[in-house]
């Protein structure tokens, strides 16, 4: 009878701990509403709406043009601490988290 070769499977999950951001302007949720607007709460607990209508349809608008498309907008969602859409596109959480913090309504407007 001949000995049967033991492999074991690699579960790199069961030894990788998971990435849970602590900086309080990481971004903990985000929900994306009608008009390029994005409901984001942090890990801090704050929580606002960022409108990003400008900014998407400003000449400025660089890599964020492509947002213009609602169904990729609203593909919006969290990778390590901050907003992200498919194709690699993600925008700074702490700019973000700033801006909330600082209007009196939760609301910031990025143009």
């Amino acid at each position: 009878m001949r000995a049967q070769p033991v492999t074991e499977k690699d579960f790199p999950f069961a030894i990788t701990p998971d990435i849970r951001p602590r900086a309080p302007w990481r971004v903990d949720s985000v929900e994306a509403l009608p008009c390029c607007r994005l409901r984001v709460r942090f890990v801090d607990g704050l929580e606002g709406v960022v409108d990003m209508a400008g900014l998407i349809a400003s000449p400025q608008a660089g890599v964020f043009a492509v947002l213009a498309d609602t169904a990729l907008f609203n593909q919006a969602f969290v990778q390590f601490g901050a907003v992200t859409w498919p194709g690699e596109l993600d925008i700074a959480p702490d700019a973000i988290h700033a801006a909330i913090k600082a209007s009196a309504e939760g609301l910031c407007v990025l143009a």
